[in-house]
This record gives structure tokens, sequence and C-alpha cells, in this order.
């Protein structure tokens, strides 16, 4: 699990510059893991590696399109030179473009795919076989309890179940190899892109969860420490929910 750096491990997490994935990675880094943020925007990812880099994070950032199979393999491979082979991956990079099924486009259909799923596809590829070659490798893809489907979300909610679907496949094909692969379905997490929203919007989003609070970046932080751990070796194709109780009624608004 060494890699070029002195610390727990190389831990990659993507959509990093912001909201879920920034707090994921700070996470990590102040856990003595070395980390490496991949996103899309150059600005906030360059704000958010300065950040990390001045508490005395080991920090590598790398700005990408992970919907496109050459940035990934350029991303992935200034990784691996910077910092050694992947340990743990994150895949947190995604979008969301709700609208009406009938008013839905193909692009916007293919944009929010692309987005959720085909960049957890490339980045899963790009790491694997080191994985597999040193028998060490922990894989986190993130869902959504929107997975279970939503109003307006025909694009977003069957993304998300396809990434439950790849985590499970994906588990049963590299157990053996020493490689676990589980899911995060988060639900409704207070991020900058939630305080967006109307407050009228906000207030009914919070009464729709049962905890009758918003959930936090670190409430997804606790899960994904929960399977990189070690002692999580036995635990793989798993999909865990971090929404408030929200997904036990399947609350769609």
């Amino acid at each position: 699990m060494s890699g070029r750096f002195d610390s727990r491990g190389v831990a990659v997490v993507t959509g990093a510059a912001q909201g879920i994935g920034l707090g994921l990675v700070s996470r990590l880094a102040s856990q003595g893991f070395a980390v490496a943020l991949i996103d899309r925007d150059e600005e906030r990812l360059a704000q958010a590696a300065g950040q990390l880099e001045s508490s005395g994070a080991k920090v590598v950032s790398v700005a990408a399109d992970l919907t496109k199979s050459e940035s990934v393999t350029k991303a992935f491979e200034t990784i691996k030179h910077a910092a050694g082979p992947v340990d743990f991956l994150v895949n947190n990079a995604g979008a969301e473009r709700n609208q009406k099924f009938l008013s839905m486009t193909e692009a916007e259909w293919d944009y929010i795919l692309d987005a959720n799923l085909r960049s957890q596809f490339l980045c899963c590829k790009a790491v694997l076989p080191d994985m597999v070659e040193r028998s060490f490798g922990r894989i986190v893809n993130i869902s959504s309890r929107a997975w279970l489907g939503g109003f307006g979300q025909a694009n977003y909610s069957a993304a998300k179940g396809a990434v439950v679907s790849l985590t499970r496949s994906l588990a049963i094909e590299f157990a053996a190899k020493g490689v676990t692969v589980n899911a995060i379905a988060p639900g409704l997490i207070d991020t900058p892109l939630f305080r967006t929203f109307k407050p009228e919007l906000q207030e009914q989003l919070k009464r729709s969860i049962p905890v009758r609070r918003m959930g936090t970046p670190d409430d997804v932080g606790l899960a994904v420490d929960f399977f990189l751990d070690p002692a999580a070796s036995y635990i793989t194709g798993q999909t865990l929910y971090v929404c408030g109780g929200r997904s036990l009624s399947s609350v769609s608004v």
C-alpha cells in the first residue's frame, strides 16, 4: 500500500474541488493519506489543493475531464508518477440536470450518464490493473439515494442506479484479487449547490428527512472511512445509504 509519499497510502478523490468531494479529500488528508484531487474546475481545484498543502498534507491535483478516456489516462499517469500507485479511489465526480422526462433532450440524457457513470467506468479502469498486481485496492463509488427514483430525474436516477450495478459487478469480479468495491448513496447533503435552492424548497426538502436535519460532507466521510478501513476487507459489493432515513420511504420531490 505504499506510494512514493510516506503516508497511509495514495487516495484519489474525483470531483474534489468543492462540496462533498472537498470534504472527503480534506478528511482523508487529515488522517494521513496522500491525496490526489481530480476536478474539471481548474480555479477551484487550485484553491482546494493550496488549502490542503498549507495544512501540511501531501497533495497532487490534476485538472481533467473524466468523461474522456484520454484525459483520465493522463490524469492517473500524472498521479502515479508523482505519488505512486493508487491504493484508494473514491469516485465522487458527477452532475445533476433535472428535467421532466418528455422535455428531456438526448443531450441532457447523455451528459448526465457520462458525468455520473462513464466517469466512474473510466476511473475504475485506470486504477484496477495496479490494484490487481499488488493484490490490494479499495474503490468507493458515490451513487445517490435518487437511484430509487425521483421526479424529473430519469437521467440522474438511471445513472446512479447503474453505479450500484457497476459496483456489484466489479465487486464480484475483483474480490479474489484483494480489491473491494462498495457504494455510498447519499441523500440531501448541505453543499454550496443545495444553498442555491430557493429557501422554500430548502425547507421542503429538510422536512422530508426523517432525522430532521441536513447531511454533511463529514457524514459521507464517515461512510468512506468505513469502507477504506483495513478491517473492512470482508465487505464488498454493498451500498450504504447516508440519507437520514430518507431512503426508507423513497420520498420523491
